[in-house]
């Protein structure tokens, strides 16, 4: 299991973050999404940590700690839908809306 990581300084560095996570336990890895216009952080990531005793109390530890100038907000990582997770529109006809009379 994942824990997610928010409100982050897009100044952040996975290094910056392991080490602050690495005081609760062992990481076993840390993720930190590119932004694809900008190139920065995201402001948010994930870590992943060798037990869920050490995510547990990574998690009660550091949700809303300040670090970096931000509050963050730690917890347990929601999987990923499958699919892709992209949008679509409600109707099944493709068109944008109901009959038209």
């Amino acid at each position: 299991m994942s824990i997610y990581v928010g409100n982050l300084s897009y100044e952040v560095g996975e290094e910056d973050l392991k080490q602050v996570f690495a005081e609760y336990g062992s990481v076993k890895s840390v993720q930190l999404p590119i932004d694809r216009e900008t190139g920065r952080v995201r402001g948010f990531g994930f870590v992943e940590m060798s037990s869920e005793t050490e995510e547990g109390a990574a998690i009660e530890a550091l949700d809303g700690a300040e670090w970096m100038g931000r509050s963050l907000k730690v917890n347990k990582a929601k999987p990923k839908p499958e699919g892709g997770g992209g949008r679509r529109g409600g109707n099944s006809g493709g068109y944008g809306g109901g009959r038209r009379y």
